[in-house]
């Protein structure tokens, strides 16, 4: 797979369809961007679940932390990677002795391992390098045009709003490049 780019749908396809994220290199410092990050998924309705040895037994906005991926005793979809691009790799082998193995490797702003995303797709792994989740999920959903800036996202349709809040939108919108959540015909009839 070509990771210099991704369509619209093979992210919200990711973001649609997992549910529990383990966020290696999880901080619990209010300043660093993954604990922003990890609050923003964890207010979006995922569960979170943070990675570090550091903060290992202790708690992470209500979520137990552990010290590694071995350490967690829970299935996990995704993989969000917060660390360095020369500890990936290591973060994919023991990403893959999990069981049940996760389906999807993220690897945030300014992280970039091709040898750990090769393991990773030769083992029936998504794998995404590079991107921001929170900021994929902001744009998708259409959040972060509220702060003027350019989501690529149209619609004449009003965003359906989760139960949680105002300014939770779904990511089931229509993007300029195309892309779209596939919804059922008793889903397009209930929205409407």
């Amino acid at each position: 797979m070509n990771h210099d780019r991704y369509d619209d749908p093979y992210i919200r396809g990711i973001l649609n369809t997992v549910k529990t994220i383990a966020m290696v290199g999880a901080s619990a410092n209010a300043s660093r961007p993954s604990y922003f990050a990890f609050k923003y998924l964890l207010e979006r309705g995922y569960r979170m679940i943070p990675v570090n040895p550091g903060l290992a037994g202790r708690h992470l906005l209500g979520r137990m932390a552990y010290g590694t991926l071995a350490d967690v005793h829970e299935p996990v979809d995704m993989v969000d990677v917060f660390r360095a691009s020369e500890h990936v790799l290591a973060i994919v082998v023991e990403a893959l002795q999990m069981q049940p193995r996760p389906r999807v490797i993220w690897m945030q702003l300014g992280i970039r391992n091709d040898e750990a995303a090769e393991l990773a797709e030769a083992n029936g792994l998504m794998v995404v390098m590079n991107r921001c989740p929170k900021i994929e999920y902001g744009r998708l959903s259409s959040e972060i045009s509220w702060m003027g800036v350019n989501s690529r996202t149209l619609s004449a349709k009003r965003a359906k709003l989760p139960s949680r809040g105002v300014q939770r939108m779904s990511l089931d919108r229509v993007t300029m490049a195309g892309g779209t959540i596939a919804a059922t015909s008793a889903d397009r009839r209930s929205s409407e």
